[in-house]
């Protein structure tokens, strides 16, 4: 299957899911972090969109931890930033119906929370096709990725080409 096949099999196995789905532990998360001894406090989240992991409640914890929190809003170009974001703090809905934090400081996260379409055993991941976060990654180079998907989604092997960016972890409500 090519990547297109597997988002649309994925997405839609996913919206099947959507409210079967287990969430992923905040404790898992914060668990890999203390292994790792990550030291940045600078979080990059995600707004959950389409049946992907809720990651409020994740971010919410973190907060209560010291961790700043940022957003990413998208640029033109398939470009995107990430902006300081409190969970108190209002959102506004971008072109693509995801919210959107409203603050106009721009924040570099050390650590960044990836939403996944599909994953293999390799740290490999399938996004919905813009390629925002691998451009992103790759702009920021000293950045830890973590990725968040269930368990359904991961696949035997993802093809994969010279501008997919592999991630340092991916957890999953099963395992991490």
């Amino acid at each position: 299957m090519n990547k297109s096949q597997i988002r649309k099999k994925i997405l839609k196995i996913r919206k099947q899911n959507a409210y079967k789905s287990s969430e992923i532990k905040f404790q898992n998360i914060f668990k890999l972090f203390k292994k790792n001894k990550f030291l940045g406090k600078i979080l990059g989240g995600y707004y959950p969109y389409n049946n992907e992991v809720n990651t409020i409640n994740i971010l919410e914890k973190f907060e209560r931890q010291n961790y700043k929190i940022s957003l990413p809003k998208i640029k033109d170009n398939s470009q995107m930033d990430f902006f300081h974001w409190s969970t108190k703090d209002p959102l506004s809905i971008n072109k693509y119906g995801i919210p959107e934090p409203t603050s106009e400081k721009i924040i570099f996260p050390d650590i960044l929370l990836v939403p996944i379409v599909a994953f293999d055993q390799y740290n490999n991941r399938v996004g919905y096709g813009g390629g925002f976060y691998d451009r992103y990654i790759v702009k920021r180079k000293k950045i830890i990725t973590i990725g968040l998907a269930y368990s359904f989604q991961k696949i035997a092997k993802l093809p994969v080409n010279k501008h997919d960016i592999k991630l340092d972890y991916i957890v999953t409500d099963k395992e991490n």
